[in-house]
């Protein structure tokens, strides 16, 4: 037998697993790096975070990913340098992670790396009859194990859209291990670049947990703010947002697309809400020129409404519901305002009252996708028949 699959089998074998797991985002703001033991698999994991931080690219990094970042006419010859380019930094930011928190790689038993989204193409955004959904992430897997000596699993999203599903959101997988409370009906609200949530039922029936994108989260704020504050990057704290005011007009145009008015599940990405997506609500409502404060309030309600809207599709009837939020956008004070006063039947919460750190979530949950991948494998969420596939997710790449 293989050495390497060898080591699998007593990896997967084992009580508990310790486990890396990497995302990077949309936003491309940073690495967040998530040392995790897991134990058990499907509903019995248990996982505990070690340590945690998130990394921030450099200038440089930043550029070399926006140049094919959501561009239909991207370079194909970059896209296959930065592939292995995107990979080697994550490599040696994971070694650096584990030197400054003195845990040796061999300690180490698997790696569980989101890599770098540059396209999401669902079908409903491309609209070719020929083809079906689609999305790629570079910062390939063989790469990150050659350089940490590490087993690493990568490219989750691939297994999900083989299966029928759209690529994302994959949050739900890991929400319902790990968050799923009997009694108690949660909404696991994520604000990233797009926002997303899982509806998590307090009667613990796999069948009826249901996850979704619900349109732009920080996407397009973000956008706003780096074209038009040099050396911004987000609007930190609201601050900008908070001196303006909503344009009622021009925030009827941003919603007037038919993303909005499909069914759910589905998914979305800044190939769809960009400064072209902007600019054409702007036309389509006749609105001149405003201020930038007026223009982010009007984006930061946008985010919003479109949560709260999704939110109040599925979950209004409920009764005993809990919002925990995570990402980004729950540091945006205008924008958790702006969506808790159009809820009040609702409880706000953070993952932190969950034993998980917001910030660190989602490399969380790619670390339990990894756990799963090797030794689970029995997930059963969802009905089959709303986008959320019966599939474990991730390629395996070894060392050697």
């Amino acid at each position: 037998m293989n050495a390497n699959i060898t080591r699998l089998f007593e990896i997967a074998s084992k009580p508990a697993r310790l486990i890396v797991g990497l995302m990077s985002g949309t936003s491309v703001d940073g690495l967040d790096v998530a040392l995790c033991k897991c134990s058990g698999a499907g509903i019995d994991t248990k996982l505990e975070i070690i340590n945690f931080e998130t990394v921030p690219y450099d200038d440089a990094f930043k550029k070399e990913v926006k140049s094919v970042f959501s561009r239909r006419d991207a370079d194909l010859e970059k896209v296959c340098l930065l592939n292995s380019w995107i990979a080697l930094q994550h490599a040696n930011i994971i070694s650096a992670c584990l030197k400054k928190w003195k845990v040796a790689p061999a300690a180490v038993d698997l790696i569980a790396s989101h890599g770098q989204t540059i396209y999401h193409a669902p079908k409903f955004l491309h609209k070719q009859p020929t083809f079906s959904n689609a999305t790629l992430q570079i910062g390939d897997g063989d790469h990150i194990a050659f350089n940490t000596g590490i087993i690493t699993i990568s490219d989750f999203r691939q297994k999900h859209i083989a299966a029928g599903g759209e690529g994302a959101p994959l949050a739900v997988y890991g929400d319902y291990l790990i968050f799923s409370k009997a009694g108690e009906n949660r909404i696991m609200l994520n604000i990233g670049g797009i926002a997303n949530f899982t509806f998590l039922p307090g009667d613990l029936d796999a069948v009826r947990v249901f996850s979704s994108d619900t349109g732009t989260g920080n996407t397009l704020m973000d956008a706003y703010v780096q074209a038009h504050f040099p050396g911004k990057y987000f609007d930190q704290g609201a601050k900008i947002a908070s001196a303006g005011k909503v344009n009622e007009g021009l925030l009827a145009s941003l919603k007037e697309n038919s993303f909005f008015k499909m069914g759910f599940p589905k998914t979305t990405g800044p190939e769809l809400f960009n400064a072209a997506y902007l600019e054409r609500a702007r036309v389509l409502s006749g609105t001149g020129p405003l201020q930038h404060e007026d223009m982010m309030a009007t984006l930061n309600r946008f985010s919003a409404d479109t949560i709260v809207n999704a939110i109040k599709k599925n979950a209004d009837e409920l009764e005993n519901v809990i919002i925990y939020t995570s990402g980004g956008g729950m540091h945006n004070p205008l924008l958790m305002e702006n969506i808790q006063d159009q809820l009040p039947g609702f409880l706000f919460r953070t993952t932190d009252q969950l034993a998980i750190d917001p910030d660190a979530k989602e490399a969380v949950l790619f670390a339990i996708l990894a756990n799963e991948c090797v030794a689970g494998g029995q997930i059963r969420v969802g009905d089959g028949k709303t986008g959320i596939p019966f599939v474990s997710m991730g390629k395996i790449s070894f060392p050697l």
